[in-house]
């Protein structure tokens, strides 16, 4: 079988396109990076170093490169033959890969091709597939929409597993830790022949998204921003620190109560197991990352439905606990860091207006007795 997939970087390379490979698809990587795509072509092979004990290796082959700025005819003709098409390139950059994965249909159907395929795409986001799906479906003629909808499905995915900082001469070389998982909306697959080992498929994926966003993402700013406001600039030494550990396993008992109050999915012994992996995972000595890389852009990460607001939101509907989380929202309030463009924005912001306008301003809430929880919590910092 073969696979297209758009984006030949870290995670690319070192978790999408390992298991395709473990599952023997030849594998199509497209990218712009000359670099990676010569080097792709000329080896037809890589190789996964483990960010763990023993760093293990893991032989990939049977791969090579397509440059979509140089030959984008290239790519329509490995989509129009493809058994799945995959992405890993970054929410923002999907829409500028819509066109050509729109041109690969037209030319399945040209072709007529019944065989039914699906395009995943493994971002951080959710509803990546389904967002990518109207980005395609906007390139498509009218004629190719009613063969999209019979032919080719967009199953929404969940992926999770940190890339440490690289440093490779090699530029095809990549580390990344042990742990992976990846989760596929199996309701929305149009070709359900095609599944692969190691990546689990669910009738729905949203409790799943919501355990990753609420532990992974969660538990991993609540570390950067407490370590950050303990004078830390990295998470490997930060965790040292019991107060960190404590605030960030204290962010992550509340999370656990909101996913047991709205799914039914997970156990309490589920849910602090996986937890509790997540916190061994931001201990892992061989995975380096700057306290700076993880707490960037707070602005963002203050957002409505973002990692913080929404638990405290929904915690607070549910009556239960909040008090780590909105500790965390005091420290991220502080986060002065003159290096990113959302702190600098967001410090500017504290000085010019009221603190209670800059909550709302940036977290978008109406509700005044959470705002003066906040306003209490980033006061007493």
């Amino acid at each position: 079988m073969e696979a297209v997939h758009f984006g030949a970087g870290n995670i690319g390379r070192g978790f999408i396109g390992e298991t395709l490979a473990a599952n023997g698809f030849k594998i199509n990587f497209v990218d712009v990076n000359e670099t990676i795509i010569d080097a792709l072509n000329q080896r037809g092979e890589y190789t996964i170093t483990l960010a763990a004990p023993g760093e293990g290796k893991i032989h990939v082959e049977n791969v090579d490169g397509i440059n979509n700025g140089k030959d984008p005819e290239a790519v329509v003709k490995a989509i129009a033959q493809a058994d799945l098409v995959t992405t890993a390139i970054g929410p923002k950059i999907l829409p500028f890969i819509a066109p050509l994965i729109a041109q690969g249909i037209e030319a399945r159907q040209a072709a007529g091709s019944k065989a039914p395929i699906d395009v995943v795409a493994c971002e951080n986001m959710i509803g990546g597939s389904q967002f990518l799906k109207e980005q395609v479906y906007d390139k498509l003629a009218d004629g190719a929409k009613a063969y999209a909808d019979e032919y080719i499905g967009f199953p929404n995915a969940a992926v999770d597993r940190i890339v440490p900082i690289q440093h490779h001469d090699d530029p095809l070389a990549v580390s990344v830790e042990d742990f992976k998982e990846w989760v596929i909306d199996e309701s929305q697959m149009k070709n359900a022949a095609v599944k692969l080992d190691s990546v689990h498929y669910v009738p729905d994926l949203e409790p799943y998204i919501e355990r990753k966003l609420f532990s992974v993402n969660t538990g991993h700013a609540t570390t950067a921003y407490t370590g950050k406001y303990l004078g830390y600039t990295t998470i490997g030494d930060a965790v040292k620190d019991e107060k960190v550990l404590k605030q960030a396993e204290g962010a992550l008992a509340e999370t656990r109560s909101l996913l047991l109050a709205e799914f039914s999915n997970f156990t309490e012994d589920d849910l602090a197991k996986y937890q509790a992996s997540v916190v061994n995972r931001f201990k892992n000595p061989y995975i380096s990352d700057d306290i700076s890389r993880v707490a960037r852009t707070p602005i963002r990460k203050l957002g409505f439905n973002e990692r913080f607001i929404r638990p405290i939101r929904e915690l607070k509907a549910h009556n239960l606990s909040y008090k780590t989380l909105l500790d965390t929202v005091g420290m991220i309030f502080r986060y002065d860091e003159p290096n990113d463009d959302e702190s600098v924005k967001l410090q500017a912001l504290l000085k010019e207006k009221p603190l209670v306008d800059v909550i709302k301003e940036v977290t978008s809430l109406k509700d005044e007795d959470l705002i003066a929880e906040i306003k209490a919590s980033v006061e007493s910092k």
